[in-house]
């Protein structure tokens, strides 16, 4: 069956995004931040799905220094035929718990305090595990993120570490 086609243009992605004033900007088959220059095509989750999920892996592994992009890429692989129904379901829970504690839903909820308390009600879930699993991998095995933690990849390759740092420690 052939792909239907986004009807999003340019102008309406930037008209979205200016009035969602720095939020998720979602739109049709679309997930863009409107304050940095990276948007992702959806293909079988809906869009407010894939926001969701990016605010989820945030709140799961936090790290102020690091973009929405490489929390999107993370999450990228669960945008697909096989996970669409279980993702679907999980978010459906999240947001069924974020209303249960008197939020709209869970990408509404403005304090990070409040959506963490709403994901450590669901951590023992199979959807909660599956997500953080996935995120471990998904997140730190990105290498545009490494250098970002101070890592330089596999030591190998160069030599090994006790040639190439292994030995400077200059405070004993």
């Amino acid at each position: 069956m052939p792909q239907k086609k986004s009807t999003l243009t340019r102008r309406e992605l930037l008209l979205r995004s200016v009035a969602a004033g720095g939020a998720f900007v979602v739109g049709a088959g679309y997930v863009a931040d409107s304050d940095a220059a990276w948007a992702m095509e959806v293909e079988h989750l809906q869009p407010k799905t894939m926001a969701t999920l990016i605010q989820m892996a945030r709140d799961i592994y936090p790290h102020d220094h690091l973009a929405d992009e490489f929390y999107a890429a993370a999450v990228k692989a669960y945008d697909s035929e096989d996970a669409k129904d279980a993702i679907e379901a999980g978010i459906a829970a999240l947001n069924a718990a974020a209303t249960g504690k008197g939020f709209g839903s869970y990408i509404d909820t403005q304090w990070e305090r409040d959506r963490v308390d709403i994901l450590r009600g669901m951590e023992n879930s199979p959807f909660f595990q599956t997500v953080r699993g996935g995120l471990v991998t998904g997140l730190y095995n990105q290498k545009a993120v490494w250098p970002l933690f101070g890592y330089e990849g596999e030591s190998f390759s160069k030599g090994g570490y006790i040639d190439r740092g292994f030995d400077d420690i200059n405070w004993i």
